[in-house]
């Protein structure tokens, strides 16, 4: 049995810089046709001549595979409308993050009121480039997702000509929400629509399964796949595929992120096919980011194969989702 996705498209990657971007940037290229590129780095991306050198460094990474890196600036409320409108054709999208609630997001976002937004909003709204958000308040870490969506509500209300991505979804109440809202749009990864807190601290500490948002209740997951696996048009797949090194995962202090890239497209046909719906994932990877961004990706043909793929155990010191596992499907060729 195969399967042929036309284009995937990942919609929410980190894919670092340095050694890390040279060893995760090849995966991910190899499973995708493009790929919405966080700016978290250090320092984060906020310039344009960061966005292209950044961009320079991603193609030089992923070698001769066929891969759009779709780049993203890192949010601030002081951007105006001539530096957004110079900025506009060398990104996509750009990324906002609430201050020191994940992975190098010290210099995001304190004052969340909608005055204090609303100067790179208001750009943002009339040169029509979409908003991602980590959503997300410092509150009790069961609750900051649902906490934010009054924030999600007030910016979905004040600016209706604004595309809002609300980022890596992880709850039923965020699902709720989604549907309120013409505007508002969503990702979901893999590793959420896979497991609950249950998986990653009921029994030993799994730390390659940590992440931020942390994984939810298992009504939340079920509200996930519900949409996901009907591929609603107003949800698509973003990996959040986050790389840490090993040390850096099995450590006090325990670095946030669930590393899929490599396993992620076999993993989700291994799933929907398990649901029943195995139609429906060419439009959850790639159909609906295409309506939603309004891109056309190049053109890639990913073959799936309904073969045992036996996951490796790291790829170059990062440990993968279901490591030394078998999955049901692979990537024809390999990876």
């Amino acid at each position: 049995m195969q399967l042929t996705l036309h284009s995937p498209l990942d919609m929410h990657l980190h894919l670092r810089d340095g050694q890390m971007l040279q060893t995760v940037a090849p995966l991910s290229a190899k499973s995708f046709a493009g790929a919405l590129v966080m700016p978290n780095l250090v320092p984060p991306v906020t310039t344009k001549e960061m966005v292209q050198s950044y961009k320079e460094r991603i193609k030089e990474a992923m070698g001769d595979e066929v891969f759009e890196p779709y780049m993203t600036l890192f949010f601030r409320p002081e951007y105006d409308y001539a530096f957004l409108a110079d900025i506009k054709d060398s990104i996509l999208a750009i990324k906002l993050y609430p201050a020191g609630i994940t992975t190098n997001s010290e210099d995001g976002v304190d004052n969340f009121s909608v005055e204090a937004l609303a100067p790179t909003l208001e750009a943002m709204s009339e040169l029509g480039i979409p908003l991602c958000v980590h959503g997300e308040t410092n509150g009790f870490v069961m609750d900051r997702e649902a906490e934010f969506i009054p924030i999600y509500e007030r910016i979905a209300k004040r600016f209706p000509d604004l595309k809002i991505i609300m980022e890596h979804i992880t709850t039923k109440d965020a699902v709720d929400a989604l549907m309120k809202y013409e505007n508002l749009y969503a990702t979901i990864t893999l590793h959420h629509l896979y497991i609950t807190l249950d998986d990653v601290a009921g029994g030993l500490l799994q730390p390659h399964l940590f992440c931020k948002p942390i994984a939810k209740r298992p009504e939340d997951r079920m509200a996930l796949r519900k949409v996901a696996l009907m591929a609603h048009e107003k949800v698509m797949f973003g990996s959040d595929s986050a790389p840490h090194p090993r040390d850096k995962k099995e450590a006090p202090g325990c670095a946030a992120g669930v590393f899929t890239a490599p396993i992620a497209l076999p993993a989700l046909a291994q799933l929907f096919e398990a649901a029943g719906v195995l139609e429906n994932l060419q439009k959850f990877v790639s159909d609906n980011a295409q309506n939603i961004y309004g891109i056309t990706p190049p053109k890639k043909e990913v073959k799936l194969v309904k073969e045992p793929f036996e996951v490796p155990s790291s790829y170059n010191n990062v440990v993968p989702m279901f490591a030394g596992e078998s999955l049901a499907w692979r990537i024809a060729g390999g990876i």
